[in-house]
């Protein structure tokens, strides 16, 4: 036995006589859950739940009243985006640790700038008969998510789902039972990352519930349009084409079949996030998640929020509504679970991977930084130092990438780093430029500058850019006409709430960040997972001290 695993031993033991006394047994809940649930909302803001929650009558609702909802729950770091979301609640580590950083990023070996989960050594398997193309895996995940941990060690099933392969895999990790997402050329697919072929349940229920079943439906309003904050059809909304800014919303065409301008309208719909919420609750029957002896784990990431934000924005009756209605879609899916595993039988947990900032033409403030001005800024200075060429190989959206000369001549030349650094913070939309080196460490992730810390947070060495940029508050670094990635609260704010077996109820003050999900859930099924950065949030969990002090042990005893 080594030192530190000797050392480690006896601040085990230490720990357990200091909770317990030295001959106290643990104290009993009962019996843990046998099934974790943890449902995502792509692009939720924290202040939705207070801002639209007049109308609400089902899931969030109930999650609200009946769970532990932390009101102040924050992610603390910068590239506020769905891949680094998402793989930060799948493992419980923030992007520094986990290595998903952006959606994409420049891969230095091949020149090429992927996404997060393309993977070129595997291959896509289409439910829908459509030809096997480049598949998608948690390849470059580099710690294990909750999913493939309560598989492997609470020998159960893993079941993740979402339009996006990004959302889905990022919940579940390397191995899974099922994994499936939608396919932009109109039909649901995995990967032979994950099956070496198709999942049975799964071909059963899309050939009995084709998305081309819903070509003609329309998406109306819930409510009353009186009921809706603000005005439908503002300018600042820019829909793509196809579709209109103002309410109805036909999916279909007249006359017409469906194609790929159908499935994009389908996907900016809550007919999508229904889809999801029935597909889970046929996950449940089919597998019988929750009623064999090992733990089972079921995610559902719901994307059409992320899709319809980014081109109407959050203060939009569209959002508005299909706020509503996934508050129906979570509240159906909350009573299957109900029937199926028994009310108090699973454990689960709402969170999103990011928020959204307002359109900065309908509030007037803010503005947006073209790409062209930021590398203009950049070759500025760097074309009369180096001679002429194109010294930015590129960009990803606070990142940005320079060829290997540059990066050396920067290293070596801390004047003309500063001249670039300057050059960019001079733009109008740009608060903070870093050198992507200098946020690598410890002591940059705990600098007493938000802005350095938050961006170090999001640094992984070799992933992330050579440069590294900050907008200001309401300024946009992407064409969308909303987004997200900074570290205001605007993106960083988002629900955590957890619900069910061994959850006490209530509103809580305390900090907390989608990190904590993990070890939390973790904690309440008995489940001993990697290490995290997020703690486990004791002060709403049930135990004899009605602190959830066994649990609090319990996650001293993981690797």
């Amino acid at each position: 036995m080594t030192r530190f695993v000797r050392l480690r031993w006896a601040i085990v033991l230490t720990l357990c006589a200091g909770f317990l006394g030295a001959a106290a047994p643990l104290p009993q809940r009962s019996t843990p859950p046998k099934l974790v649930v943890v449902m995502v909302v792509d692009q939720m803001r924290a202040d939705y739940l207070q801002r639209y929650s007049g109308g609400f009558t089902g899931g969030l609702r109930r999650l609200m009243r009946e769970g532990a909802w932390f009101t102040n729950a924050a992610y603390p770091y910068l590239n506020t985006v769905t891949c680094a979301g998402h793989s930060t609640i799948g493992t419980g580590t923030f992007p520094y640790h986990h290595g998903m950083i952006l959606n994409s990023w420049l891969d230095r070996q091949t020149g090429k700038s992927p996404y997060c989960t393309d993977d070129p050594t595997v291959t896509e398997l289409s439910y829908n008969g459509l030809q096997g193309v480049e598949g998608d895996s948690a390849k470059r995940l580099l710690v294990p998510a909750l999913g493939e941990q309560i598989r492997d060690r609470g020998h159960g099933r893993a079941i993740a789902m979402s339009l996006k392969p990004r959302s889905s895999i990022s919940l579940v990790g390397h191995s899974a039972d099922a994994v499936v997402w939608f396919d932009d050329r109109g039909g649901w697919s995995t990967s032979t990352a994950f099956t070496p072929g198709l999942v049975p349940f799964l071909q059963q229920f899309f050939a009995a519930n084709p998305v081309s079943a819903d070509y003609g439906k329309v998406w109306t309003r819930t409510l009353p349009a009186s009921a809706y904050q603000g005005q439908d059809d503002d300018p600042a909304e820019r829909p793509p084409a196809g579709t209109t800014r103002a309410f109805p919303h036909a999916l279909g065409v007249t006359g017409g079949k469906p194609d790929e301008g159908f499935y994009g309208r389908w996907q900016r719909s809550p007919f999508s996030d229904e889809y999801l919420g029935r597909m889970a609750a046929a996950a449940v029957d089919a597998l019988k998640l929750g009623k064999g002896n090992g733990t089972d784990y079921l995610a559902v990431s719901f994307s059409a929020l992320d899709i319809v934000g980014h081109v109407f924005g959050p203060r939009s009756h569209e959002v508005q509504d299909l706020l509503l209605r996934l508050d129906l879609t979570i509240g159906r899916l909350l009573d299957h679970l109900d029937r199926q595993v028994g009310a108090g039988k699973y454990v689960a947990a709402l969170s999103a991977d990011h928020g959204v900032g307002d359109i900065p033409e309908q509030i007037q403030r803010g503005g947006r930084v073209p790409s062209k001005d930021v590398k203009d800024a950049v070759l500025g200075v760097l074309v009369p130092a180096l001679g002429p060429g194109d010294h930015v190989v590129a960009s990803a959206y606070t990142d940005i990438y320079l060829t290997p000369a540059a990066l050396d001549r920067l290293r070596r030349d801390s004047q003309l780093t500063t001249s670039v650094l300057e050059s960019l913070r001079r733009l109008p939309g740009i608060a903070h430029a870093f050198r992507g080196d200098e946020l690598a460490g410890a002591d940059a992730r705990a600098s007493s500058d938000p802005a350095r810390r938050a961006a170090a947070l999001s640094y992984y060495p070799g992933r992330s850019g050579d440069l590294i940029i900050v907008p200001k508050e309401n300024w946009l670094l992407s064409p969308n006409v909303a987004t997200h990635g900074t570290h205001y609260p605007y993106d960083q704010r988002v629900p955590v709430i957890l619900f069910g077996a061994g959850i006490r109820a209530g509103q809580y003050t305390q900090p907390a960040t989608p990190a904590d999900i993990a070890p939390t859930l973790a904690a309440v099924a008995r489940i001993v997972i990697a290490k995290t950065d997020g703690r486990v949030l004791t002060e709403a969990l049930v135990g004899e001290d009605g602190g959830g002090r066994d649990a609090l042990l319990f996650s001293s005893l993981g690797p």
